[in-house]
């Protein structure tokens, strides 16, 4: 069986030792190329499971680490948060290359596009609430209580995102994008002396969550769990609308790792979910500008790790000739958001 990432017959020998309850592992195939983590379907003959592993070729230090969301999906199961079953973690890289772990499959749907979506104007509407109150969930779990008191350093947060990501940058940038510089530079002289420290998602939107539309409009489970920390819970919100459309628009089409489902009729603007996110959690939003602005930022260093693997043929999947295209307007949206303090 010839699938990129995965050597069966280990897969194979590996899962009857580990995991017998699921039964003689039978296919496995490609769930999402991805841009980040390969994802993968494992089928037994007990049950189905999803196969987590780190993207093939250059992958950066501390990115795609799959103890992290392994140890943070075991930690939220018991929690309000929904997120799969956690099933078994592999630590040895001598079985598929690289760390990697097995969780539950969810019968939901990952949904990115207006097509994809159809839904009605009430589904739409009420998915985009429950988007904005699971976030509002994650922020709300006593990380200490669920044994995550050790996931993260919340004091100074903002401080090390802004260096870890420029030296991203550094080691993925293999060309000059202007205003970027500068772009830091106004991103570190506005960092907030204090925040609130809670869990963070890292990449929160609605296509790494798996969804139903009916008999509810509803979240069954939150996904890509490889950036989660403990920080400032605005963070997840600035990146969550870093994402997000509103009608009218004119960049959506040149940012292709943003799709356009947040403009399905019904779906919330922008300042409605901030809003609704607000009501939900309680917190105080007007530094929101801020936070967008840094998550265009951190968008635009994740998308030009990503094109420099592309650039390197380490990729797997379709859809990443045009995606370096998008780093320079980020850039130029994270200097408009900034514009807006002013």
């Amino acid at each position: 069986m010839n699938v990129p990432g995965i050597d069966w017959p280990k897969l194979v020998a590996w899962m009857r030792t580990h995991v017998p309850e699921a039964g003689e592992p039978q296919s496995v195939s490609l769930i999402s190329g991805g841009r980040s983590n390969l994802t993968y379907l494992v089928t037994a003959s007990a049950r189905r499971v999803v196969l987590r592993r780190p993207p093939l070729g250059h992958v950066l230090p501390t990115a795609h680490d799959m103890r992290r969301e392994w140890r943070v999906i075991s930690a939220l199961a018991a929690t309000p948060v929904p997120v799969p079953e956690p099933v078994a973690f592999c630590p040895d890289a001598e079985v598929l290359g690289a760390p990697f772990y097995l969780m539950g499959h969810v019968d939901g749907t990952a949904i990115r596009t207006r097509e994809e979506l159809r839904a009605t104007p009430e589904q739409a509407r009420r998915l985009s609430e429950r988007l904005a109150e699971v976030l509002a969930a994650i922020h709300a779990v006593d990380y200490r209580e669920v044994g995550l008191a050790d996931f993260g350093r919340p004091e100074g947060y903002m401080a090390r995102q802004l260096e870890r990501w420029c030296q991203q940058w550094e080691r993925s940038a293999d060309r000059d994008v202007p205003e970027f510089t500068r772009l830091v530079e106004r991103l570190r002289a506005r960092l907030p002396a204090t925040s609130a420290s809670t869990l963070v998602h890292g990449d929160y939107r609605l296509d790494n969550t798996l969804v139903r539309l009916a008999p509810d409009a509803e979240i069954l489970a939150v996904v890509d769990w490889e950036m989660s920390t403990l920080g400032d819970p605005m963070a997840d919100l600035g990146l969550t609308l870093t994402y997000w459309h509103d009608p009218g628009d004119a960049e959506r089409a040149s940012i292709p790792v943003a799709g356009d489902v947040t403009l399905t009729p019904g779906f919330m603007t922008a300042a409605e979910f901030a809003a609704h996110y607000a009501k939900a959690s309680g917190r105080d939003v007007t530094d929101l500008p801020f936070y967008v602005a840094f998550g265009n930022f951190k968008l635009a260093v994740i998308v030009e790790g990503i094109h420099a693997r592309f650039r390197q043929g380490k990729t797997v999947g379709e859809g990443f000739d045009r995606i370096g295209g998008a780093v320079p307007t980020l850039i130029a949206r994270a200097h408009r958001m900034l514009d807006q303090e002013v």
